[in-house]
């Protein structure tokens, strides 16, 4: 192992988010805030950048990376980003756990939403400070597009690939390219268009007119609307108020609600669209089936839920239809993008509604973009591969291939997507074994007026929700509560499985096996 390089590379990552952590401080004087806060995030930014700095120091014999390298490496900046950014919840005394600090700051960075807040009564969203609540949505930001995706635009590009091998490592979808020739234009090109599509939104939500709810008025301010927004471009759901997005206005709730979508599409396809290739767009397979299986999904969820609010179609009125297609088109597109806002207790939904928010689980936004799962473009390949593998065994001589886009997908391909998708279902089933363990199974609650058991679907949907970076669960974990009823062993194992999702399960794999780091 390359361990200077590895070493510099962390430390450039240690001088960003010491840079990044300036937003929060900003935001604290903004606000008058005590001096608690500001040392929460003067501390952390003063070891950030004497560490990095010193790191900056080493000379290394060889500046290349080896795949193996770039993908343990890649793990590794995650963790010691995790580590340094739940400082601020610790320093200020908003999350004492220190547990529960990391899960909460991992939750941000890989963009799950997952929340240990609002579960037990000292720990309310609603109690932390402007500038805690701007960090802590903020890292939604940060790791939507890929943390090491920014640095690429600093390292020097190599002809040993080093760059890419980082790129692969942290970019989701079965197959991982550049746009361009140089790997630095098509960092930049990714994060002006991530850039400009966040200040779209923004703009776009300032125009909200708010709603009032029980005397208090939910309107999208510009700190309001950067919070929704980061979450939105990060497809993450850290909700910021009480019932995440349920009261504000249903204006806002559409335009969040659309450009979870947005966010959810393969960025290579909005860079096609700006080089004038829109035929190219439109053939895409993946965009196809992206869109007909979040209709699909919006048809079936409201066909359920209306079931059990009308008997007969005249007592359907207009009022009913809008809100329950806008609950239903803000839940479809949360979960498929993996995000978690919740305009709606989906808990209580018909047993139909909730198997088909478990099916959009499975399933995430398309590769490239900024959302969760196993991707799109890996369902399909896998539907494909089979109707190929099925066809050849009962036709020996059948010499059929399968194509993605247009394109033949080599065997290589094909094994690599049947691979990763079985690894998925061993760790959701691992997982889940292990949450069983815990002391909180069998308990009873009431959340929002239902009464919910700590049992197989709370640990089930815990597990896909964390590991397909989705944010809330069912029943224990649904929308109204949250992960505060695991102890330190499942809350860390949790931790650890939104970094297994987020960097696609191979890069952690490659970091914790002893083989990588011998000589």
């Amino acid at each position: 192992m390359n361990m200077k390089v590895i070493s510099k590379i962390i430390g450039k990552i240690m001088i960003l988010e010491g840079i990044l952590m300036c937003f929060p401080l900003i935001v604290s004087f903004i606000y008058l805030e005590s001096y608690i806060y500001k040392l929460a995030f003067i501390i952390p930014i003063a070891i950030l950048l004497i560490g990095g700095y010193l790191l900056q120091l080493l000379k290394p014999k060889r500046n290349g990376l080896y795949q193996k390298e770039g993908f343990a490496v890649c793990a590794l900046v995650w963790i010691v980003m995790t580590i340094f950014g739940a400082l601020p919840f610790m320093i200020s005394g908003e999350i004492k756990n220190f547990i529960n600090a990391i899960f909460e700051t991992m939750s941000g960075l890989t963009t799950t939403g997952a929340s240990i807040l609002d579960g037990v009564e000292e720990l309310k969203v609603t109690d932390l400070s402007h500038s805690i609540l701007f960090w802590r949505s903020f890292t939604h930001w940060i790791g939507g597009m890929g943390i090491l995706v920014f640095i690429l635009i600093f390292i020097p590009e190599s002809d040993d690939g080093s760059a890419l091998h980082l790129l692969k490592a942290e970019s989701p979808g079965p197959q991982v390219g550049k746009m361009t020739s140089k790997l630095k234009i098509t960092t930049r090109i990714l994060y002006l268009i991530y850039l400009g599509m966040t200040i779209i939104e923004v703009a776009i939500l300032l125009f909200d007119r708010g709603n009032v709810v029980d005397g208090v008025t939910y309107k999208m301010d510009l700190f309001n609307a950067l919070l929704t927004t980061f979450g939105s471009a990060g497809t993450g759901g850290f909700g910021f108020v009480a019932n995440s997005m349920e009261f504000f206005s249903p204006y806002a709730q559409y335009v969040t609600a659309t450009f979870l979508i947005l966010f959810g599409i393969n960025f290579t396809l909005y860079y096609l669209i700006l080089i004038g290739k829109f035929k190219e767009v439109i053939k895409s397979e993946e965009l196809k089936t992206y869109f007909g299986l979040i209709f699909s999904a919006i048809v079936i969820i409201m066909i359920s839920v209306l079931r059990t609010r009308v008997s007969t179609i005249k007592e359907l009125t207009p009022t009913l239809f809008e809100e329950t297609f806008r609950a239903t088109y803000f839940q479809v597109t949360s979960i498929i993008t993996s995000t978690g806002y919740t305009t709606a207790n989906f808990d209580t939904w018909p047993v139909v509604a909730r198997t088909m928010l478990i099916v959009l689980m499975f399933c995430g936004a398309m590769a490239g973009s900024t959302g969760g799962g196993m991707k799109i473009s890996r369902i399909v390949i896998v539907f494909k591969g089979m109707g190929t593998k099925i066809r050849k065994l009962i036709n020996p001589r059948y010499v059929g291939k399968t194509k993605f886009d247009g394109k033949t997908l080599d065997d290589e391909t094909i094994n690599d997507v049947f691979g990763f998708v079985a690894m998925y279902f061993i760790i959701v089933i691992i997982v889940t074994l292990i949450l069983g363990l815990d002391p909180s199974n069998g308990l009873i609650t009431i959340i929002d007026g239902h009464e919910v058991k700590h049992d197989f679907l709370t640990n089930f949907s815990a597990t896909l929700s964390c590991l397909s970076n989705i944010g809330p669960g069912l029943e224990a974990v649904g929308p109204y509560a949250s992960f505060a009823c695991y102890n330190n062993f499942s809350t860390l194992l949790l931790t650890l499985t939104m970094l297994v999702g987020r960097l696609e399960i191979l890069p952690v794999l490659i970091l914790f096996n002893p083989k990588t780091w011998r000589k």
